[in-house]
């Protein structure tokens, strides 16, 4: 599996949210801008983004994932 795959999907899945993959292979690391899940609690943020991995989690796809959520604001003073 491709970051640009996961990219992909999570962006169709999620709109309005914005996710950079590093990574390849089983092992992810995203970073995701969205001020609608930032407002959201933690736990709350990874399971929407878990609800939509979990296929590729089960068969094996994805074995790890590390998530790290920004706002549009925070993002912009990031970069």
């Amino acid at each position: 599996m491709q970051a640009v795959e996961v990219k992909g999907f999570l962006e169709g899945k999620l709109p309005g949210v914005l996710v950079e993959v590093e990574g390849e292979g089983c092992n992810f690391q995203l970073n995701v801008i969205s001020d609608e899940l930032t407002a959201l609690s933690p736990v709350k943020r990874q399971q929407q983004i878990y609800a939509h991995l979990n296929p590729w989690i089960a068969d094996g796809s994805i074995h790890a994932v590390t998530m790290k959520f920004f706002s549009s604001a925070a993002w912009a003073e990031r970069s």
